[in-house]
């Protein structure tokens, strides 16, 4: 069971999200407006929050900025702009999931249940205590921070888990099921979202999919990270 909190200003979809939310038996607060909703989570401790975009007082993509501002609890969108680049952008923006309205109550469920897997993964195994090495690049999950070649990598959440989970296992193929299992907590998934991230990846990481030197996809199989091959002179 869950602490939500619904941030939707349609009264209608509010009240039944609230209700079957409840009957689901997770504990439920809600509010109408992006303010209120920064003012919720200020105060109160939730375990994922149910964002709408078409807020009243801000934009729900601003809202969600100010939200990572205070707090990492796993936001969900709920929007009924069924656009991929506005996705793609909610997601480097930092949420953690999305859904095109109209859905049930059912596949909310299950997207929730997907990230508080994740959530409460992650908060109950600590990371390995010595920084990872792969050539020039250096990963510590335990202060969640990477550098290449000793400068810092700016890096969303997803994006340093992601990198973290394939440099604890360099040169190794990891199939992308695994990597939805471990670094998205889902046992099924969009292909599309692990080519975003890894898209994001590479372009802090300084390469392209045609030249890669340290994310290097297998098509139908997997990705692994490995050190660059050095070039001779």
């Amino acid at each position: 069971m869950a602490s939500v909190l619904v941030v939707e200003d349609d009264q209608f979809v509010r009240s039944a999200l609230i209700r079957q939310l409840t009957e689901a038996s997770h504990t439920v607060r809600s509010v109408g407006t992006a303010l209120e909703a920064l003012r919720e989570v200020a105060h109160f401790r939730f375990d994922v929050v149910i964002l709408d975009l078409g807020l009243p007082d801000l934009d729900g993509s601003e809202a969600l900025k100010m939200l990572r501002g205070i707090t990492d609890v796993p936001v969900i969108i709920a929007t009924a702009r069924d656009d991929e680049a506005e996705i793609v952008r909610l997601l480097h923006a930092g949420a953690d999931d999305y859904l095109v309205k109209p859905f049930s109550v059912d596949h909310l469920s299950a997207r929730m249940a997907a990230v508080l897997r994740r959530s409460r993964a992650g908060a109950g195994e600590p990371p390995p205590s010595r920084a990872l090495r792969v050539g020039g690049l250096t990963v510590d999950p335990l202060r969640r921070q990477a550098e290449l070649d000793g400068t810092p990598l700016d890096l969303t959440r997803r994006e340093f888990d992601l990198l973290a989970f394939l440099a604890g296992r360099p040169g190794v193929v990891v199939p992308r099921k695994e990597l939805l299992a471990e670094v998205w907590q889902q046992s099924y998934g969009d292909d599309q979202t692990i080519d975003v991230h890894l898209s994001w990846l590479r372009r802090k990481l300084g390469e392209t999919a045609a030249r890669p030197r340290y994310l290097h996809t297998l098509r139908g199989v997997g990705v692994k990270l490995e050190p660059p091959v050095e070039t001779q002179p």
